[in-house]
């Protein structure tokens, strides 16, 4: 549940954050004509975003065993890429996404309202998307009762809800420390994600240990299991090479990830 709140809560502000700029801009700009294109695009990106997550779970479901086994590790694994590189560019543009967005639109209301849809299309539905395949593969980890459901609507739900309230100035967020903690928080849960990938293709036969355990509780305690698949993402039947690919991970980003940004890595940060 904790895992999925995560996800849901800092991937949805996101979302929530980049739509209130592009809205406030139009206001400000006194452009509120545009809004009903802005919302559009809005739309058909939170659409595609939920029929890729849908496709996402009817394709497993209709796979074989040992084809849902490649899947559901290949999804772990490019889930795991995706987030750490958008972790990682979050963190250096920060501080002029602001400027990016606004420039998108300035850039798109001289070609017209499909030049508009199309700037906020493609603003919202990277987040969907990354969503959509982070929270699948994310689900595949975690305990299968109705939990991670629950912390999937809670965290969308308080991410809709911080963001009209920071929109509205209703409340202030340090957003640069906000970012930091849930990001680092994501890493962890991305190492998660992809030591179950790695685990898939253990038993798929590709990489060996598959019955080589850290360790293997029979009758493990549901609150200890939904604590660590829940959080981490490590699950109380972890192997050795799981457990290796984990620390592995964690080792080479989490330092990255706390290093300061420099300004030479601020100007080079590619639009997004």
């Amino acid at each position: 549940m904790a895992s999925t709140f995560l996800i849901a809560l800092r991937e949805g502000l996101e979302a929530a954050l980049i739509v209130g700029i592009l809205v406030a801009y139009l206001k400000k700009s006194n452009r509120k004509r545009a809004l009903a294109l802005l919302w559009t695009g809005v739309g058909l990106a939170i659409s595609v975003s939920l029929i890729f997550g849908a496709f996402l779970s009817f394709t497993s479901k209709e796979l074989s065993p040992r084809g849902e086994m490649v899947f559901a590790g290949t999804t772990s694994i490019v889930a795991t890429a995706l987030v750490t590189f958008m972790v990682f560019w979050m963190k250096r543009a920060a501080r002029t996404i602001k400027g990016d967005l606004e420039n998108k639109v300035d850039q798109a209301l001289p070609l017209g309202g499909a030049a508009l849809m199309g700037a906020a299309f493609f603003s919202v539905v990277r987040e969907g998307l990354e969503t959509a395949l982070f929270i699948f593969s994310n689900f595949k980890t975690v305990s299968k009762d109705f939990g991670p459901t629950i912390g999937l609507v809670l965290g969308l739900s308080a991410a809709v809800f911080l963001g009209v309230a920071i929109y509205k100035r209703a409340i202030r967020i340090n957003l640069s420390k906000f970012f930091l903690l849930t990001g680092s928080a994501l890493l962890i849960v991305a190492g998660g994600v992809l030591a179950h990938g790695v685990k898939e293709f253990q038993e798929f036969g590709v990489l060996p240990g598959a019955h080589a355990f850290a360790w293997n509780w029979n009758n493990p305690n549901n609150l200890i299991e939904s604590f660590l698949s829940g959080t981490v993402g490590i699950s109380t039947t972890t192997t050795y090479l799981q457990l290796f690919i984990w620390v592995l991970y964690l080792a080479l980003v989490l330092p990255f990830f706390f290093a300061p940004v420099t300004r030479k890595e601020l100007a080079t940060v590619p639009s997004n």
